[in-house]
């Protein structure tokens, strides 16, 4: 069968002037047509932690709808028992973590992230424990270094964390102590070099712990003040040519900055009145962390995050580090997104507000359509949102000083869980599913 190209009837001239054939043209558009699928692939990112690089939510990757509907899903799955958890992903692998009601039986499954297909499955056996009813027993996101995953799990007696390789083998596993929580654990462990960074800041004697990677030895562990849980995950806040440091947040200390391979203090923001539950997110060169009780946001603060220590002198206080301050219209549960100097924050209550990341000036707020409740966080993939109700509705706005709602698609199962973005496929966790939607090509 002739080609198109010459079924039409196309004489291609090389720039020496001898012709060739329309089936060398149509090999060279299939080159070109690879190559640019390998271009977009080669900006394919893998999700190694809660809410993706840094903590960020933020992904680069193209071609994903703004719409769609539930017969569009590459596949959507059961998983045993109930999470919260997001899925992270490295290449063709991914991970999620579970529990049966209870708590007395969590589960750390790995997934081919392609087909959905189980790959292994590992449980282990806790204490029967108390949970808020917004909250599950394994609503803390695995972390991945490519070679191995870490999952932590907690009841009153034990806060575990294990190691498995790719595998699905057990490579160590520790107890770091009780955990005093009315609510659960919420808070996801993250990595940094060969260190895995383990927060602490419970109903009780509190502390942030670094451990080995390899063998789970204990390289520092520093004390922490301590009021009520936090249910915040860290971030890492580098500088050119200056030491990273290490974000951490609690209602009793505020925001904090430590050194990551000591665990030795830089600097602390001062305490918050209220509970933080959102974590900590990076917004230009500033940190922004919100609290609240009583499921609605009550404070936002924003700091300067610079490392250089500001002048003093005559041992006077240093100034403060907050730039500016919020206290209505403001999440609680979902944590903020920092997208082209806005920030998007998307309250507990289905209200969601655009601000100018510098001055904090509100540039919209709208109720979305549907209104509805969110205990989720959302992502931000190409400049567009995408979040999950309670209900189960996955819904999408433009990241863009204009609003621009673009859909709600329903889901059919209730979900607290964030979505993650990898390799070209949207993960979707609800209570008792997995759904993942591949982008255009």
């Amino acid at each position: 069968m002739r080609s198109l190209v010459e079924r039409c009837g196309v004489t291609v001239r090389r720039a020496n002037g001898l012709k060739h054939s329309g089936r060398n043209v149509l090999g060279a558009l299939l080159v070109l047509a690879v190559a640019s699928v390998f271009s977009q692939r080669a900006l394919a990112e893998n999700w190694t932690r809660f809410r993706g690089t840094n903590g960020s939510g933020i992904s680069d990757e193209r071609g994903l709808p703004t719409s769609w509907t539930p017969d569009d899903f590459a596949w959507n799955i059961t998983i045993p028992g109930v999470g919260h958890s997001s899925p992270v992903i490295w290449e063709d692998r991914l991970f999620l973590s579970s529990a049966e009601e209870g708590g007395t039986l969590r589960y750390l499954f790995c997934l081919n992230a392609v087909t959905g297909e189980q790959i292994w499955a590992r449980s282990t056996g806790m204490n029967e424990s108390n949970k808020h009813n917004k909250s599950s027993w394994a609503s803390s996101t695995p972390v991945t270094d490519g070679e191995r995953v870490y999952v932590t799990f907690a009841d009153k007696e034990s806060y575990l964390l294990a190691a498995y390789d790719f595998a699905g083998t057990l490579l160590w596993r520790r107890d770091l102590g009780p955990y005093e929580s009315r609510h659960g654990l919420g808070a996801s462990p993250i990595l940094l070099d060969r260190m895995i960074i383990v927060p602490k800041d419970q109903q009780g004697p509190s502390s942030i712990v670094a451990l080995d990677c390899r063998n789970g030895r204990t390289l520092w562990s520093v004390l922490r003040s301590y009021r009520e849980t936090a249910y915040t995950t860290p971030l890492i806040y580098r500088e050119a040519d200056l030491r990273p440091q290490l974000i951490c947040s609690s209602g009793i200390l505020g925001v904090t900055s430590l050194d990551p391979y000591t665990g030795q203090m830089n600097w602390a923001a001062g305490p918050s009145s209220h509970r933080m539950v959102a974590s900590p997110v990076l917004a230009d060169g500033s940190i922004v962390q919100t609290s609240g009780g009583g499921g609605i946001g009550k404070q936002m603060v924003v700091l300067d995050a610079a490392s250089k220590p500001h002048a003093t002198s005559n041992g006077e206080k240093p100034p403060s580090r907050v730039k500016y301050e919020r206290e209505r219209i403001l999440p609680y549960v979902p944590t903020p997104i920092s997208f082209a100097g806005h920030l998007y924050l998307w309250n507990d209550n289905g209200v969601v507000s655009c601000v100018e990341t510098e001055t904090g000036t509100n540039v919209w707020t709208e109720r979305i359509e549907g209104g509805g409740k969110f205990s989720g966080s959302p992502i931000c993939v190409a400049g567009n949102l995408y979040v999950m109700s309670e209900a189960g509705d996955v819904v999408v706005l433009a990241a863009s000083p204009a609003y621009k709602f673009f859909a709600r698609i329903p889901l059919n199962d209730p979900s607290h869980s964030t979505p993650a973005m990898a390799n070209g496929r949207l993960y979707l966790r609800s209570y008792h599913r997995l759904a993942c939607l591949e982008t255009n090509p």
